[in-house]
């Protein structure tokens, strides 16, 4: 439990992608001496700079930011996360700093306020095994294994997330022991959230879908496309979670020749949004009792003086 050792509270900002909570975050950090750390589970991968939208070389410049585009690998979990938040916790503290925690992963920002289950690692031939599965369009075989022997997590998890099940199954051949099991046992949170600032970033819908869609233009004109010929050159592997950032795929196909650039952009977009919608369901179910704010993106630096010094 970190938060009480700060003079300056924590500040969690968490909200969909493209809200605008980034912008607020980087001028907390900015107005109180703050550190941004990354609560995206996108955006700590070195391949994709453009395409998550990560923190530029101007915001560099305001203020520190860490956990961005630090994991080379295909996999990085929360307790990869935890880990690493924990070394940088300690190293505000000794620095002064305020940490300002910014993301739209809902899990990372539950397990730093709630606790993560202490779940051993997965062995790297049961994780093959379940990849091999998947590779051969076969993940039906590992829900209805993981419905058959372990009922409580079936229910309990997003059914339509093929990673999701995947992960569920793993726990449960690893471990002998089911998620829904694991997730009674939890380690203290680093961060409790009654130790800090902590607010959800959601503009209204209708404005967030336009936002969304004129930002993904932007982002093919600043670069998105060589990022995705990169991922192309480096052998990608859709799969693992170091390639599912919003929108790879479908400018990949384009690469690929299977759809024009138009058609690929339109298709990204909507992706987006749905993973939008994804992420405000996470977040209106898990962290009602935040503070909820709804801002046109662009306008989130009027939130400022909500957010105290201390």
């Amino acid at each position: 439990m970190i938060g009480s050792l700060y003079a300056k509270r924590p500040v969690l900002v968490g909200g969909p992608t493209a809200s605008g909570k980034s912008a607020l975050a980087l001028a907390i950090a900015e107005r109180d001496g703050g550190v941004v750390i990354n609560a995206d589970a996108l955006q700590v991968y070195s391949r994709w700079q453009v395409l998550t939208a990560r923190p530029g070389p101007d915001d560099l410049v305001r203020a520190p930011h860490r956990l961005y585009g630090h994991v080379a690998g295909p996999r990085y979990s929360v307790g990869d996360w935890l880990r690493d938040v924990a070394v940088v916790l300690g190293e505000a503290v000794d620095a002064g700093l305020r940490p300002v925690f910014v993301g739209g992963t809902g899990l990372y920002l539950t397990a730093l306020t709630e606790g993560l289950s202490p779940i051993p690692a997965i062995p790297a031939e049961i994780r093959e095994h379940a990849d091999r599965v998947v590779a051969e369009g076969r993940i039906s075989w590992l829900a209805e294994d993981l419905a058959r022997r372990d009922p409580e997590t079936w229910t309990a998890i997003d059914q339509r997330n093929p990673a999701r099940v995947q992960r569920a199954w793993e726990v449960l051949e690893a471990t002998g022991r089911g998620l829904a099991a694991w997730r009674e046992v939890r380690e203290p949170p680093l961060v409790r959230r009654q130790d800090a600032v902590a607010m959800i970033i959601s503009p209204p819908t209708e404005i967030l879908d336009g936002h969304i869609a004129a930002r993904f233009r932007t982002m093919v004109e600043q670069g998105a496309l060589a990022e995705a010929q990169a991922a192309i050159d480096a052998g990608w592997e859709p799969r693992q979670p170091a390639a599912r950032a919003i929108g790879a795929a479908e400018l990949i196909a384009h690469l690929r020749g299977e759809m024009s650039l138009d058609a690929a952009v339109a298709a990204a977009a909507l992706a987006t949004r749905r993973f939008a919608k994804r992420q405000r369901s996470w977040f209106r179910n898990r962290m009602a009792d935040w503070a909820w704010h709804a801002p046109e993106p662009g306008a989130t630096g009027d939130l400022l003086p909500l957010v105290p010094g201390r």
